[in-house]
């Protein structure tokens, strides 16, 4: 009776000691994130008209100054189908084929006859800025990131054009999984 109690006594303490406990500190929680950043990237979109459009106010024409500079990168192509200049007057009508370049491809997520969904802003991880790291428990832990803010070619065209910070800061949660190890959940 006494080995029998023992010998329980002595599989419930390795039980107990064999726990899968995950250790994961603030340096391997950042290297997680810089992964699931690198599959799953951050970013800004908005809509982006092309095809033949028509320019003819002074507002008109700050919004093709912005399809012009696309044209200098290489992003899309102009090409002008007519201009009608207004005798003595500011306002001429000028309508412009407007196609996007195998270079847009990059930053284009959709699009429509008309009109596509472009990446503006790109967010990577900031590299000067630590990582605020909290373990919620055994297999749960909080990281807390900073992501500057990287603009692409596209970024005159976004709707609230004006820049309260460089950064954003994002929280991920991450969670143990026995075969998998430490992964970001969505």
């Amino acid at each position: 009776m006494k080995n029998r109690f023992l010998i329980i006594l002595s599989l419930f303490v390795i039980a107990i000691g064999c726990k899968n406990v995950a250790t994961i500190n603030e340096k391997e929680a950042g290297e997680k994130i810089t992964d699931y950043l690198k599959a799953n990237p951050e970013y800004k979109t908005a809509r982006f008209n092309f095809g033949e459009m028509k320019f003819n106010s002074e507002k008109d024409m700050k919004e093709l100054e912005k399809y012009r500079q696309l044209a200098d990168e290489g992003y899309v192509s102009l090409s002008l189908q007519s201009a009608k200049k207004k005798f003595l007057s500011k306002d001429s009508s000028y309508v412009f084929q407007i196609r996007l370049t195998d270079k847009a491809s990059e930053l284009v997520l959709k699009q429509d006859d008309d009109k596509a969904t472009v990446k503006v802003i790109q967010y990577e991880l900031a590299s000067e800025k630590p990582v605020d790291f909290n373990r919620i428990n055994d297999n749960n832990a909080k990281v807390t990131v900073s992501l500057k803010k990287i603009n692409t070619a596209f970024a005159p065209f976004q709707k609230n054009a004006s820049e309260n910070s460089n950064f954003i800061t994002k929280t991920y949660r991450l969670k143990f999984d026995k075969e998998e190890g430490w992964k970001v959940l969505k």
